[in-house]
């Protein structure tokens, strides 16, 4: 399975929905980093279930243990090692869809791949597999944050059909954190809130859109060719658990203007930084950061677990019906701000430490 990430700034999780714990092992962090345990605890919180009216009522304290790579607060430069015990576990509310597979889950193509799976909340495919990322994504902020200044940031931008009106450059994490949607726009959000709970009690679900940007980001992180730092980033956002379309920069918006419309024009600039005027680009040119803000926008679909009646099928491919039982997120979207930021940062955690590794010699 391909349960590991990154390059020099590697990570791999483990567990499943329903086993004993879940977590990560975090390889290649330099030694000497002074580390927020607190702080990492704290994107825990903002992922855990049951923390709103609009999450899964699953209750779980998500408290982190970090049982390697550390010294006195201080990374070792060796793996650190990060576990958080499962302990609100059900697994007799999935008795129904070990008969049959949830529509749009992983419980068939599992099935067909390995002929065997987890059933139990969707095993390795359950989101409750981030908290690994959400962690390993918490030492690769303070990392960021260290090194360059760097921020990274991720809002509710769209539930279903209600857009927000968000000014990319005004947005702070308190005015994310300010709504249980983590939407800045707070008129948006009550309106987002209201759909989501009574598409809820329809007991259907809903998707969005989420937006992420980068601050003061590094100037060269990236490679040529297959490497470039928006194909990991795309990479990187897409294997968390729902996502169905990635943009940076202008997107596919971009495709309706001209060259002369889209080009980023250069302004004058000190020597080793780059300034352009506009910021179609999101950030990154030819595959390598220029140092503008990197701007990108990431596709969550409905939750597939619903408690609406569904046609589907057993594992023998027998026609049968499922209304999903068991605790479940009406929208993902306001819990996946956190996993979104956490990916973002660890590619470019990763592509920093590469960077130094090919450049800082000359």
């Amino acid at each position: 399975m391909g349960s590991s990430f990154g390059q020099l700034f590697r990570i791999s999780t483990f567990g499943e929905s329903h086993g004993g714990g879940v977590g990560v092992i975090v390889e290649g962090c330099p030694p000497r980093l002074a580390l927020d345990l607190n702080a990492i605890q704290a994107e825990l919180n903002r992922r855990k279930p049951g923390q709103s009216k609009i999450t899964t009522p699953r209750k779980e304290d998500d408290q982190v243990e970090v049982l390697s790579g550390l010294l006195d607060g201080m990374t070792l430069g060796t793996p650190i090692a990060m576990l958080v015990r499962n302990r609100d576990q059900r697994p007799g509310d999935y008795k129904e869809m070990a008969a049959a597979f949830r529509p749009s889950h992983a419980d068939a193509t599992y099935q067909a791949k390995y002929g065997i799976q987890a059933r139990s909340g969707g095993g390795r495919a359950s989101a409750r597999e981030t908290i690994g990322r959400v962690a390993a994504g918490a030492i690769a902020k303070q990392l960021l944050a260290k090194a360059h200044g760097t921020e990274v940031l991720a809002w509710v931008q769209r539930i279903h059909t209600i857009e927000a009106a968000v000014d990319p450059a005004a947005v702070t994490p308190e005015t994310i954190e300010s709504t249980i949607v983590r939407c800045p726009d707070a008129d948006a959000a009550g309106r987002m809130i209201e759909r989501i709970e009574a598409i809820g009690r329809e007991g259907d679900s809903c998707g969005g859109l989420i937006t992420c940007v980068v601050r003061r980001p590094p100037v060269g992180l990236g490679m040529p060719v297959f490497d470039k730092l928006e194909a990991d980033l795309a990479k990187a956002v897409m294997s968390l658990p729902a996502t169905k379309g990635f943009e940076i920069g202008s997107g596919f918006g971009g495709t309706l203007l001209r060259g002369s419309e889209h080009n980023d024009a250069f302004l004058p600039s000190e020597a080793g930084r780059l300034r352009t005027a506009t910021n179609n680009s999101g950030g990154i040119q030819g595959g390598i950061s220029n140092g503008e803000q990197i701007l990108i926008r990431v596709a969550f679909k409905p939750t597939a677990t619903i408690r609406k009646e569904q046609q589907t099928i057993d594992a023998e491919g027998n026609p049968t019906t499922l209304a999903a039982k068991g605790r479940h997120d009406p929208c993902v979207l306001p819990r996946a701000v956190p996993m979104v930021e956490a990916m973002v940062a660890l590619v470019l955690a990763d592509h920093l430490l590469r960077q130094q590794g090919q450049c800082s010699l000359w």
